[in-house]
């Protein structure tokens, strides 16, 4: 069964950087559409971005400019770039399969997340 775990998260000034990274384990990671989501306290979960196998990409209006989507099929890994953060962008990040048309599609068992907090 696939596995992800997410890390890269911590504290971040506003206007600062951060990368996360989501390595899955199994087989078949290069078949999915990959994705990053975000839950911030109080919110309803919103997928932030997703990529496919072969690069084409997706991005939530409110992300668009800031944050660059990545993967590496050979270590089955995806990442999240994330420049300019605002303090709105403060939540746990997960990864998970996705659609490049923005919609959730939540195929595999959800990791631990990633918390990330940036300070305004």
């Amino acid at each position: 069964q696939e596995q992800l775990v997410e890390s890269g998260g911590g504290l971040v000034q506003a206007g600062g950087s951060l990368r996360l990274s989501c390595a899955a384990s199994g087989r078949i990671f290069s078949s999915y559409i990959m994705g990053w989501y975000r839950q911030a306290p109080g919110k309803e979960r919103e997928f932030v971005a997703a990529i496919n196998y072969s690069g084409s990409t997706y991005y939530t209006d409110s992300v668009k400019g800031r944050f660059t989507i990545s993967r590496d099929n050979a270590k089955n890994t995806v990442y999240l770039q994330k420049n300019s953060l605002k303090h709105e962008d403060t939540a746990i990040y997960y990864c998970n399969t996705g659609g490049l048309n923005g919609r959730e599609i939540v195929a595999l068992p959800w990791g631990q997340g990633t918390q990330v907090t940036v300070s305004s």
